[in-house]
């Protein structure tokens, strides 16, 4: 058997779907007998976020680091990279494994000072999305995604978590010149269980963070929408946190739907889901949204964008898929939803095919067997 390895988590925002991401991948790295810790922003999370840490502190044996790390590229970067590099440094990690566009930057950066002071440790980087949801024809993309080639310079490992993510990178950034590896986002045996909706459930409900690239303003417009085409009032509840609640909330009122699409803060997932047999996802751009994997897991019904690999779980010709951007289709699928029998078992895909495709078990493993390989450990694994 190999050593345990030190792996540490570097990410910005602990909102989210990095944020699972990361917490189921140190659950699994933990109880495989590694030591695992985290590095992320001081600046975002709530309530919400602080149950979440405590769910995943027992397997932490690295421990939380959180330094102030904005979104955005900034001089306080300097700092905040001198300050991690203390940090990181005392604790000694084999592994660095960024997540994001600025966690990328973080473990990779870090990782090659310390390289420069002749530790052993492997520099990781799964986009998420990320910077590849810029375009390539803006100056902001031109930007970023020069610094991403840039950046392979210092990466000993590429994770792409679905093969449409894989293909945008290729196509804005270019061919990687470092070692890739396409393995998907997991969830774990226990989301696997029917979540019966409450006595009190809406039609319909969205469940994400609440900012224009997810699409809760497509949302809005689109059950506007639906409930012109079936010619009666809805109901749908939107559960969630972030920069653009109080305009989403304007957005309601000003169209009379106020008391027909209520706000509620983020909460558990498993709670959510019990609001609504309908779970809408339309999102402008995405890598592999953990809300679709949760919402088949747990039995729902998912109406969501042709965008990211979404295609990728629910099939490629799902009737269950609206065009990306447009709020009149979407309400197309939202109506044959509730007005069709048997709809969501005629769109739901095949779900041992959802259990052994996005499983967290097999994401964990195939991403500790790319450490070994990077740290040239294969042997002893």
């Amino acid at each position: 058997m190999a050593r345990p390895l030190r792996i540490l988590h570097c990410f910005r925002s602990p909102v989210g779907g990095i944020f699972r991401h990361v917490r189921d991948l140190a659950e699994e790295q933990s109880k495989a007998g590694h030591e695992v810790g985290i590095l992320c922003d001081s600046l975002t999370g709530g309530t919400h976020e602080d149950r979440l840490f405590d769910d995943v502190k027992p397997f932490l044996a690295l421990g939380v680091t959180r330094l102030p790390i904005r979104r955005q590229i900034s001089l306080s970067d300097a700092t905040t990279l001198w300050d991690s590099y203390n940090k990181v440094k005392s604790l000694r990690p084999d592994v660095l494994h960024g997540h994001g566009a600025k966690g990328g930057l973080l473990a990779r950066i870090l990782g090659s000072a310390l390289r420069v002071n002749r530790y052993r440790v492997a520099r990781l980087y799964t986009a998420h999305g990320g910077s590849l949801h810029f375009s390539r024809l803006s100056p902001q993309g031109l930007l970023v995604h020069s610094l991403e080639r840039l950046l392979e310079f210092l990466t000993d490992g590429l994770i792409f978590i679905c093969e449409f993510e894989r293909r945008s990178y290729e196509s804005k950034i270019g061919k990687p010149r470092t070692r890739t590896v396409m393995i998907y986002n997991g969830i774990s045996g226990r989301d696997f269980r029917n979540i019966p909706t409450r006595s009190d459930s809406v039609h319909f409900v969205y469940i994400g963070m609440l900012r224009d690239l997810k699409g809760p303003d497509l949302f809005v417009d689109a059950f506007a929408m639906t409930e012109r085409r079936i010619g009666r009032p809805l109901s749908a509840l939107m559960i969630g946190d972030g920069p653009d609640k109080d305009k989403y909330r304007t957005m309601m009122i000003q169209r009379g739907l106020g008391h027909r699409i209520g706000m509620l803060p983020a909460m558990r997932v498993h709670e959510a889901f019990a609001m609504s047999q309908n779970v809408v996802v339309p999102s402008r751009a995405e890598a592999m949204p953990y809300i679709v994997l949760e919402a088949l897991a747990a039995e729902k019904a998912v109406i969501a964008s042709r965008v990211g690999g979404i295609a990728e779980a629910l099939g490629e010709q799902s009737p269950a898929l609206a065009e990306a951007g447009n709020a009149d289709d979407l309400a197309r699928v939202m109506a044959a939803a509730i007005t069709e029998p048997h709809w969501r078992q005629h769109t739901m895909p095949n779900i041992e095919r959802i259990r052994s495709a996005f499983s967290a078990s097999v994401m964990a493993r195939d991403t500790i067997d790319l450490y070994y390989e990077i740290l040239e450990l294969k042997g002893e694994h």
